[in-house]
């Protein structure tokens, strides 16, 4: 097998619990599948949402299902500037201390007062993929990516693995954009 795997960009969007779902859409209400994602069980609903920050907001956001046990905002840090919110670089789940938002739906609002990150970027893997790539859960690794005009080494990239996973590396918007990331990019971990 290839020492490669796919880039892909992940733009902004929301994970929301099952209560706070409720007061945005109404009581009973479930997530509507509008596509897969390439993790598996994961995939990008029809709701949308906007996010409100002290400086402005940003409408039609997308959910991502399936319902989480926390509500999560993932920005990319130009989003999160624009609309003056202060959102670190974290891995996904970690959340504690990060930034406050409102969200609003068509039923309700919510206000978060932690939860709004940019999400490091990290590499989905499966045990046999780790493996065969020399790397572990949480290791910390630089990818090479070759784009047209705009080659890069993308450092701080944090391995995740789980046998619920599949083999792929996860981008902001801002970090596609740096990088000209066509619609299909491989990169490789490389070693410094």
């Amino acid at each position: 097998m290839s020492n490669k795997f796919i880039i892909e960009t992940s733009a902004r969007h929301i994970h929301v619990t099952d209560k706070d779902l409720e007061i945005l859409f109404g009581k009973g209400h479930q997530l509507t599948k509008k596509k897969d994602l390439s993790q598996p069980g994961q995939f990008a609903c029809e709701e949308r949402v906007t996010i409100v920050g002290p400086k402005k907001e940003l409408a039609g956001v997308s959910i991502l299902g399936p319902v989480r046990a926390a509500t999560q905002v993932e920005l990319s840090a130009t989003d999160a500037r624009s609309i003056g919110i202060d959102a670190p670089i974290r891995e996904s789940g970690d959340v504690k201390g990060s930034g406050a938002c409102k969200v609003i739906g068509p039923c309700g609002e919510i206000e978060i007062s932690e939860g709004v990150i940019v999400a490091k970027r990290h590499i989905h893997l499966t045990p046999a993929d780790a493996a065969e790539l020399n790397v572990k859960d949480k290791d910390i690794v630089w990818v090479k990516v070759d784009t047209n005009g705009r080659k890069a080494i993308l450092g701080d990239v944090v391995v995740r693995v789980s046998d619920k996973f599949a083999r792929a590396m996860h981008i902001d918007t801002d970090e596609s954009n740096a990088i000209a990331a066509p619609r299909s990019l491989e990169g490789e971990i490389v070693k410094l």
